[in-house]
């Protein structure tokens, strides 16, 4: 499970009426104190200290956990194509694009043509926005961040490709500023390189979506009525149900899976 919620982007939510907040405070679990119980049970261990990151990522993800409504969609791609076409083009450019390239461009493009899904919750109304920024999940010393590929949908692949390496790097190196990690409007989350099959992740706020990312392997799948061998990629879609329902989130992943497994349409 990835938790790309250091990127803070969302304004904290006003706090409930002074009456209500200690029935609230109450109600809520606190969990188990890890320390308390090991140092109780004579368990040994080493203090790891949380940076300031750690300590965000934690308050982030509970918030999103505790206070949106997850559910998730999955669907498995064949991606030969993409493959095939991934080595053309690096083999002509003499560039590196990689297939989570691919999925960011697929994913900006499906967000363009359908922006029922590219939308945020808001108690006045679902906000649907104009930009497709996508935010890309990244991993460092710190803890996972997700810095933002802006108007991802009117950019080429070679050109997300070197957008990616550049913020991947200046997350890593915490060089980072504000602007390039707060807002996006979709998150992608790439696991593949580890070799994960599929998983899934919880919501990057105040996003509606966030995509999970797994690893291409080789398959059997049906063609036809014959039983033949392709590399398959499984996609999971967690969706904030208040603002993106079964549907809209089904129709994206169709639209998504279609660009990926036809991927000369992304050069159209």
């Amino acid at each position: 499970r990835s938790a790309p919620a250091a990127a803070a982007a969302a304004p904290v939510a006003a706090a409930p009426a002074a009456a209500a907040a200690p029935a609230a405070a109450a109600a809520a679990p606190k969990g188990v104190d890890a320390k308390a119980l090991a140092d109780k049970l004579g368990m040994k261990y080493k203090v790891l200290p949380n940076s300031g990151m750690r300590k965000t990522i934690a308050k982030r993800l509970t918030e999103a956990w505790q206070t949106i409504p997850h559910f998730g969609l999955a669907v498995d791609c064949e991606i030969d194509n993409l493959l095939k076409l991934r080595a053309e083009l690096n083999a002509k450019s003499g560039e590196k694009i990689s297939v989570n390239d691919f999925v960011v461009k697929a994913v900006a493009v499906a967000l363009a043509k359908y922006p029922a899904a590219n939308v945020s919750w808001h108690e006045d109304g679902i906000l649907q926005y104009e930009n497709v920024d996508v935010s890309v999940a990244v991993s460092t010393d710190g803890g996972l961040i997700t810095p933002i590929v802006k108007n991802a949908d009117r950019k080429g692949l070679a050109t997300i490709s070197a957008e990616v390496k550049e913020l991947a790097k200046k997350a890593k190196d915490g060089k980072l500023k504000p602007e390039e990690f707060q807002g996006g409007t979709f998150s992608v989350s790439n696991l593949g390189m580890f070799g994960i099959k599929s998983f899934t992740s919880i919501i990057n706020p105040p996003q509606s979506c966030i995509l999970s990312v797994g690893a291409g392997e080789k398959r059997p799948v049906v063609k036809g009525d014959a039983l033949a061998i392709a590399t398959v990629m499984s996609l999971t879609l967690t969706v904030d149900h208040r603002s993106v329902d079964g549907a809209v989130g089904a129709e994206f992943l169709k639209l998504l899976k279609g660009l990926i497994e036809d991927p000369i349409t992304l050069m159209l």
